[in-house]
């Protein structure tokens, strides 16, 4: 299996954790925030071996990286998120501009361009969205016009725009992606072109420690030689090729900002004392804007952890997968954040209380390495297309599997897990026999039901056999929030498919006992029982400081 070895890994994730308990502060953090600044001193120290030399984890061993794996990427940027998601995105847009050139670049280029990121600590841009052309790369508009010299192309003249580029301001190479006579092509560029412009960094709403900037190219001539690959045509493949691996690290991003939301809303709920008892005492609180949000965040990490362990074990096509993880850690760590400022009343409005940063900073995650409904028509095509060729065996095939799971142990959650597949293999051959994905919300929605039940069925299975061992909980304190997920996954597929399968037209009189919604309430004993315990078990692993 690809990556470091644990010792490794948790060595990295130490020195990570003391150098910004050292250095980004919270008051640092939010002094950045305020002043809309690019902290080029924290990315020299990130990128510096003798520090950490955070980039190197991205950069392939043969290049002088040390060949980190899809769950050490993982792992790392959960904590930057957890840290600071403004500093985050600055990593994270390094290994993104890096993607091309480690996908399509021939072993020269990559020899060149890795090997100078590696020695010299280069922070890199990935130039693709446009003004018009965001999460459609196929709308592109730049171009790449050849220029010929004795029949033969010497290079390429780049004219275009480009639009919300992270490190777009500061980065010392850019990786470019133009239309060329071949069809859309990555090219690599320097800063410093000429007819290579930077625009002024976006005023955003949140990361505001990252740079964000429009590009302007106007006949940049770059030599044949800087072509990715050295063939036209090949953008596009190139860019998909790389969406599970990299979705799964903005997945990482929204779990990470959600737990560090959840980390200090679970001491202040200890210390804020309300009608004569601390607030991690009453269930309207917890079970609302705790727990719930838990349960979610900690079934997307089961999700990431079985992808990025896919990615290692040698099978790269995971795009649908990492469009499910994405989808579900960063609307996860959205809501879990948001309930974070309301857990902390009037206080939670206010810059002083970071929760209200963390809120800022984690809604990008929802938009940013494609939006969430860019996910949700990802997902819901991709297994659309899984349904119809299994003939609707697939996830009727899952819950037989997860059945057996529950047989050996009812307390993983797995029962439950199986009645939400069960039930979204009903709601997707009635789709099928009514053609209701003719409607394009019906579509969407049934990205969002997919993600729903793919992550219970995951977090049931992993919470049994493979527990995490990213976070201070225990096997039991998993096991119950598996349950606590699938419940939820099973009564929204069932609820939720019945709403829009009826509101799209649905032909079936009998569709909502074909949903089997009886014992998928019947599945709801006990939750209460289940919130209780890891309400308390939070408590435990989260206490307020002395």
């Amino acid at each position: 299996m690809a990556g470091l070895d644990a010792d490794t890994l948790d060595m990295v994730l130490g020195t990570l954790r003391e150098y910004a308990e050292r250095v980004l502060t919270d008051e640092y953090l939010r002094e950045l925030d305020h002043n809309d600044e690019f902290p080029t001193k924290v990315l020299e120290d990130l990128y510096d071996p003798q520090q950490i030399g955070l980039h190197l984890m991205f950069i392939p061993e043969e290049y002088g990286g040390f060949g980190g794996g899809a769950y050490d990427i993982y792992r790392i940027s959960e904590v930057m998120a957890s840290i600071d998601l403004g500093v985050a995105t600055g990593v994270l847009a390094t290994f993104l501009g890096t993607d091309p050139i480690v996908v399509g670049a021939t072993e020269e280029q990559k020899a060149r361009w890795m090997g100078r990121i590696a020695e010299e600590g280069l922070l890199v841009a990935y130039g693709a969205t446009e003004p018009q052309a965001g999460s459609d790369l196929g709308s592109l508009t730049t171009r790449a016009v050849p220029i010929q010299e004795n029949g033969h192309i010497s290079g390429y003249k780049i004219s275009g725009r480009k639009q919300w580029i992270s490190n777009g301001g500061v980065a010392k190479l850019y990786t470019i992606l133009a239309n060329a006579p071949g069809g859309p092509t990555w090219f690599v560029l320097h800063d410093d072109e000429q007819g290579f412009t930077k625009g002024k960094p976006e005023d955003k709403h949140g990361i505001r420690a990252s740079n964000t900037a429009a590009l302007f190219l106007e006949d940049v001539y770059v030599p044949a030689d800087r072509l990715v690959g050295e063939v036209e045509g090949q953008g596009l493949a190139q860019a998909q090729a790389v969406f599970g691996y990299t979705r799964l690290m903005v997945a990482a991003f929204g779990l990470g900002g959600g737990w560090a939301a959840l980390k200090r809303t679970i001491p202040y709920s200890q210390e804020r004392i309300q009608g004569g008892g601390p607030l991690s005492q009453k269930q309207g609180y917890t079970h609302k804007l705790i727990v719930a949000n838990a349960a979610r965040l900690e079934a997307s990490r089961a999700y990431i952890e079985w992808v990025a362990e896919r990615i290692d074990e040698g099978d790269p096509e995971q795009q649908t997968e990492g469009a499910v993880a994405k989808y579900m850690a960063t609307e996860a760590g959205n809501k879990a954040a948001e309930d974070a400022i309301q857990g902390h009343g009037g206080y939670g409005y206010t810059k002083e209380y970071m929760v209200e940063k963390i809120k800022r900073d984690v809604r990008i995650t929802c938009i940013y390495e494609g939006t969430s409904e860019i996910m949700e028509w990802t997902i819901a095509r991709d297994r659309w297309q899984f349904h119809l060729k299994t003939r609707g065996a697939y996830y009727n095939d899952w819950a037989d599997k997860l059945d057996k799971i529950s047989q050996a142990n009812p307390k993983s959650g797995a029962h439950t897990a199986a009645l939400a597949m069960r039930a979204l293999a009903t709601v997707l051959e009635r789709a099928r026999i009514d053609r209701l994905t003719r409607n394009q919300h019906i579509l969407f929605r049934l990205g969002e039901l997919i993600a729903y039940a793919e992550t219970a069925a995951v977090f049931s299975e992993r919470a049994l056999d493979k527990p995490t061992r990213a976070i201070n909980l225990d096997q039991e304190a998993e096991m119950a929030m598996a349950r606590i997920h699938a419940r939820e996954a099973a009564l929204k597929v069932a609820t939720e498919g019945l709403r829009w399968a009826i509101g799209a037209g649905q032909t079936d009189p009998n569709l909502a006992m074909s949903l089997n919604l009886p014992a998928i309430y019947q599945a709801q004993e006990g939750l209460i029982d289940d919130m209780n315990f890891v309400a308390g078990k939070l408590n435990e692993a989260f206490p307020a400081q002395a």
